[in-house]
């Protein structure tokens, strides 16, 4: 088989949900990260094969599949087609194993992954009516969680919990106190800010332009949080203690893109490959605890390549909440000194569809400085799974 090779990874900044991105669509954010990334790493654009994009939403302006919406916007030739994948949260993540898997195949030996979502600009949806003259039916913010489910899945006990109801309950199945997942929020500010100030997203972002200016770098980190502030934040979840607005990933608006090509390629066009995609493995759990999910889709990913955790030098695990982040931590028995050394999402923002390639275009920056010889992403999934891809550098 093949080898797949990363040549190079970019995103915009995160956009807090109402803030400095607000303005811009989704396909326009997508957009912006392909024509970057093509101009970064000096493909020639009639050679892509192929663009796959992950969006969680798809119910607005990133609707009839923003991944050839975002590369016509971008530019390429109308001869690159695209399409769009949704695995909720991990959608960016499985977009780059789907590249990966092309080029290893043979089917394909350039091809640009990535994810996008806006969550501020995501639609009210509303059901039509069931029959003429009534009412219309049920409305639902598209942000994020449960739309429409069905009345199967309704009558299983936890089973359509929201997300921050996920949060608590592995929180509690876990043993996981306030205080740790306070002290946790509190460590992915503190990493994020030092991070920034540092230069380490420098070259991995580009800058945005809006009405209101050019957007330059993430919102999310806050330098005025501190444990006393975290600790007088209220649960969200009704009957709660654990999960408050201070130690889960907010609502964001961004988009990242990455570069995947063949061996053969590399060769013939001249690229620069910066890790090659050892492998990567999706899993499934009970939707009540999908936060657990990166467990079983690590230990599968390990089992596969016959790798072991204690050959990983740094690790990006999305923080959906402080309580599940740590959950995993635990579970895998995790370095943390290794884990979100730059920040995670709690700081940085989760702008669902485009977190999977944000955290490994992240992972690349880190390798690169810490001198990792290899490099673990992976994320839970809404609806309970678990997504993970390792990569050697090169």
């Amino acid at each position: 088989m093949a080898e797949a090779f990363v040549i190079g990874g970019v995103r915009t900044p995160i956009g807090r949900y109402g803030g400095s991105l607000a303005t811009v669509r989704p396909d326009d954010l997508a957009a912006i990260a392909i024509r970057e990334l093509v101009a970064r790493t000096g493909v020639d654009p009639d050679q892509i094969d192929d663009v796959i994009f992950g969006d969680a939403n798809q119910a607005g302006e990133d609707n009839r599949n923003v991944a050839r919406m975002a590369a016509l916007l971008a530019g390429l030739p109308v001869t690159v087609p695209g399409i769009t994948v949704n695995r909720l949260c991990a959608s960016g993540l499985s977009a780059v194993q789907l590249a990966s898997a092309m080029v290893k195949s043979g089917e394909a030996d350039i091809v640009i992954a990535g994810g996008v979502e806006s969550m501020t600009r995501a639609p009210w949806v509303q059901a039509k009516p069931e029959k003429a003259w009534a009412k219309p039916g049920l409305a639902y913010d598209t942000s994020i969680g449960w739309r429409f489910p069905n009345p199967e899945f309704l009558k299983r006990d936890k089973f359509t919990f929201s997300m921050p109801e996920t949060g608590e309950e592995v929180g509690i199945q876990e043993g996981i106190s306030r205080e740790d997942a306070d002290a946790f929020s509190l460590r992915s500010h503190q990493r994020a800010l030092a991070a920034a100030a540092a230069g380490h997203f420098d070259d991995e972002i580009v800058s945005v332009p809006t009405k209101a200016g050019l957007v330059t770098a993430d919102e999310g980190p806050r330098a005025n949080t501190s444990l006393e502030v975290l600790a007088g934040l209220r649960p969200v979840v009704k009957g709660g203690t654990l999960v408050t607005a201070g130690n889960a990933s907010p609502l964001n608006d961004g988009a990242a893109a990455i570069l995947v090509a063949s061996e053969s390629a590399v060769e013939r066009f001249g690229l620069t490959p910066r890790a090659r995609v050892i492998g990567g493995s999706s899993a499934g759990v009970s939707p009540e605890v999908m936060g657990l999910g990166p467990v079983p889709a690590v230990q599968k990913l390990m089992a596969r390549t016959g790798l072991s955790l204690d050959s990983i030098g740094a690790i990006e695990l999305n923080e959906a909440f402080a309580t599940q982040a740590l959950a995993v931590v635990r579970r895998l028995g995790l370095d943390e000194s290794i884990v979100n050394a730059d920040g995670g999402a709690i700081a940085l923002g989760h702008p669902l569809g485009a977190s999977g390639t944000r955290i490994l275009v992240t992972l690349l920056g880190r390798m690169q400085r810490e001198g990792a010889a290899r490099g673990l992403a992976t994320m839970c999934v809404g609806v309970g799974q678990g997504a993970a891809l390792v990569v050697e550098a090169v």
